[in-house]
C-alpha cells in the first residue's frame, strides 16, 4: 500500500536530504536528548552529513504562518520532504475526531497534518516510545487515544495501518525510546540520506537493527553479579538488580550500556533499573517499576533466549558458586572486597 497521497514530485533545486520536525503528544524529551548531545554535535554533524533541517519546534526561528506555509509547499510539491520525523504520540481524541490536538493557527488536529504530510514524505520517522507504540502518552485509560504512528502498543495499526508504506515503499521507521539515544537519530537519518537503510535493516517491531539487535544487558557493569546471581537488595546497591529491583537489561532491546549517553552513562550505570523503555507497552508493567515480579520466587521476566529450566538449574549453581567477595560487593553501595591479587604465569 503506497503512503497516502502518493509522493510529491519535487520542485527543481539543490538541497540535501530535508527533514521536517514535528512534535504530538509528548514531553519533548527525544528533542531534549538530542540536544544534550556533546559527541557528535549533531547541530554541526547533520549538515556535514547532507541533512537539512527544514523545521524544528524548539530550533527554528520560522513560526506562525511562516511554518503553515512551509507545510502548504510541502503539500503542494513546491518543497521536498525526504523524512517526515515525528516525536510525541498522535492524539485521536475526543472520539476519534483529533481534536484534542490542534495545531495552532490551523483549526486542523495534528493526525490529519501527519496523516497528509506522511503521504508526501519520502520517509517517516518515529522518533521515541510515545511516536512509535504510543508510550508514556498511552498510560493507563489513554483518555486522548494516544496511539504510535504505525502502533498502538504491540499491535500494528495506528494512526497510519498496518499495510501503510512510505513513498520510499518503507513502513514507519521506529527509533525507539524514552527518551532516544541522540545517536540512533542521527545514525537512522544518515542511513537514510546516504540511501543505506532497508527493510531488512529493521527488526519485527521496525526499529533500526544497529541498536535493536542489542540487549541493554550487554556491556552492563554489573554482569559479574548477574552471572553468580548475586542481587542488590535495596537502591544503591551494586548487584545484579533482576532479581529484586525489576530490571528488564536482559529483555530490552537497546545498546544502551556500550552507546553510552555522552560517553559516560547509562541507567544502570547511574543506579537504576531498565524498565524497558525501547519496548511497546512498557509504561504499563502491571506492578512498580522498582519491583521483580515473581512466582514461586522466580522471576516472570526471565531473559529473553532462555526457557525456565534452564535458569532455575543456572541461577542455582551460580549462586552455589558466588565468591564472598562478589556476594558482600552486591549488597553495599561501594566496593567493599578488592579482587584478590595473585601471581600469575604467562605461557
Amino acid at each position: 500500500m503506497a503512503g497516502q497521497g502518493g509522493s510529491a514530485t519535487p520542485a527543481a533545486g539543490k538541497g540535501g536530504f530535508t527533514v521536517l520536525w514535528l512534535q504530538s503528544g509528548g514531553c519533548g524529551g527525544c528533542s531534549m536528548s538530542l540536544l544534550c548531545a556533546d559527541t557528535p554535535d549533531f547541530a554541526a554533524l547533520w549538515p556535514d552529513l547532507g541533512i537539512d533541517l527544514l523545521w524544528h519546534p524548539s530550533l527554528s526561528q520560522e513560526t506562525g504562518a511562516e511554518l503553515i506555509a512551509l507545510l502548504d509547499d510541502i503539500l503542494a510539491g513546491r518543497r521536498r520532504l525526504d523524512a517526515l520525523c515525528v516525536e510525541g504520540a498522535a492524539l485521536r481524541g475526543p472520539n476519534g475526531t483529533g481534536r484534542f490536538h490542534l495545531l495552532a493557527g490551523t483549526g486542523r488536529p495534528m493526525a490529519d497534518w501527519l496523516r497528509d504530510l506522511a503521504g508526501v514524505a519520502r520517509h517517516v520517522v518515529a522518533v521515541g516510545t510515545c511516536a512509535t507504540y504510543g508510550g508514556m502518552s498511552a498510560t493507563g485509560a489513554n483518555p486522548t487515544e494516544a496511539c504510535g504512528l504505525q502502533y498502538e502498543g504491540s499491535r500494528a495499526g495506528g494512526l497510519l495501518g498496518a499495510g501503510w508504506r512510505s513513498a520510499a515503499g518503507l513502513p514507519v521507521i521506529n527509533i525507539a525510546g524514552c527518551p532516544t539515544h541522540p545517536d540512533w537519530v542521527t545514525q537512522t537519518l544518515a542511513m537514510l540520506a546516504a540511501g543505506e537503510l532497508a527493510a531488512g535493516d529493521l527488526d519485527a517491531l521496525g526499529r533500526p537493527r544497529f541498536y535493536a539487535d542489542q540487549l541493554v544487558h550487554h556491556g552492563c557493569t554489573r554482569n559479574e553479579f548477574y552471572e553468580f546471581k548475586a542481587s542488590a537488595e535495596k537502591p544503591g546497591d551494586l548487584g545484579c538488580m533482576m532479581e529484586h529491583q525489576g530490571c528488564k537489561g536482559t529483555q530490552a532491546h537497546a545498546d544502551c550500556n556500550t552507546r553510552l549517553w555522552n560517553g559516560q552513562g547509562s541507567c544502570t550505570r547511574g543506579g537504576y533499573a531498565c524498565i524497558s523503555c525501547t519496548e511497546p507497552g512498557f509504561q504499563n508493567p502491571g506492578h512498580a517499576f522498582d519491583t521483580t515480579p515473581k512466582i514461586a520466587g522466580i522471576p516472570i521476566g526471565l531473559p529473553t533466549d532462555m526457557p525456565k529450566a534452564w535458569f532455575v538449574a543456572l541461577a542455582s549453581l551460580s549462586k552455589s558458586a558466588t565468591p564472598p567477595r562478589v556476594k558482600k560487593n552486591a549488597v553495599a553501595d561501594h566496593r567493599v572486597v578488592a579482587p584478590a591479587i595473585r601471581k600469575t604465569t604467562l605461557k
